[in-house]
């Protein structure tokens, strides 16, 4: 989840101030951690809590009042601000750049080595995206997202089951095997490379107009941070795309210290202590993800 925090504060100072390019700074003056970082560690909780959908809709609560500037949009803002505990429709980004924790809870077992995609824990990542975004298109967006943050944990992480060689180190091959699956399962256009994709692209926040576009960010990088680089350059909701693709980007290559220590010094104590704990819950727990190599705050 901690790419999903870093993609968001790099791409925060070009959400209202697109660009085209590349050549950037990654941090800054007018960086920020945003609602994407606050509904992230939100979904976090709610895992640690129990995973059930009052458990998310409690945290999303908790942490959307505590931070209430963070930069909501408006039907989100007036749920979390209400007593109301149904969904509210939506078919916006804003479920999908939350979702990443629960992409590092999906376990493949004995069904990935033949070759079926995730099975277990798929049903926590559409409860924490259906709890507010029930449309359609807000949990097709919000899965894709967390399917393909499994698919690179497996695929780069290393394969070693019975009916599979291990490709971990053809990252092109990698790439492509999560390129077919999105674009089998979801029906995205996964085929454009980001340099056809960016000199056209406007702001959407849609589930359907941003997310294929972050992911194919990820899937045009060589690391974690050309994955964000590539997300800001589009010009779009730059925060929250560059939050979705730099957190399929982590599970693929990890995040490289320098990166890491920068990020945390814009976070305040109670987000920090979210990830400190979720650092815990995941060193701890019972059946770790297969493939899984642990890096502290990684997850």
């Amino acid at each position: 989840m901690f790419g999903a925090i870093i993609g968001d504060i790099v791409g925060s100072k070009y959400e209202w101030h697109p660009i085209k390019t590349k050549d950037f700074p990654l941090f800054s003056d007018g960086c920020r951690f945003t609602d994407d970082t606050v509904m992230t560690c939100a979904v976090a909780e709610g895992v640690m809590n129990g995973g059930g959908a009052d458990d998310f809709i409690a945290a999303m609560k908790k942490y959307g009042r505590m931070y209430p500037h963070a930069g909501y949009g408006g039907r989100f803002r007036r749920w979390l601000a209400s007593d109301s505990r149904e969904p509210i429709g939506s078919f916006g980004n804003g479920a999908a750049m939350r979702v990443s924790p629960c992409g590092w809870m999906m376990d493949c077992g004995f069904m990935a080595r033949t070759g079926f995609m995730p099975i277990v824990g798929r049903q926590l990542a559409e409860r924490s995206i259906a709890v507010t975004h029930d449309h359609p298109e807000g949990i097709k967006g919000g899965m894709a997202v967390a399917d393909a943050i499994f698919l690179a944990r497996y695929w780069f992480g290393g394969c070693h089951g019975e009916f599979e060689r291990s490709i971990a180190d053809d990252p092109a091959e990698c790439r492509q095997r999560i390129r077919d699956y999105i674009n089998h399962e979801y029906g995205y256009n996964m085929s454009l490379p980001i340099d056809r994709i960016r000199p056209a692209y406007r702001f959407d926040v849609t589930c359907q107009g941003s997310v294929p576009e972050a992911i194919c960010c990820f899937l045009d990088s060589d690391g974690f941070e050309d994955a964000i680089r590539n997300a800001v350059s589009l010009g779009g909701d730059s925060d929250t795309q560059a939050a979705m693709a730099a957190s399929i980007a982590q599970a693929a290559y990890g995040i490289p210290d320098d990166i890491a220590e920068q990020a945390l010094s814009y976070l305040p104590g109670p987000l920090r202590d979210v990830l400190e704990r979720w650092d815990d819950f995941y060193r701890e727990r019972d059946k770790p993800p297969l493939f899984f190599e642990h890096r502290p705050l990684a997850a």
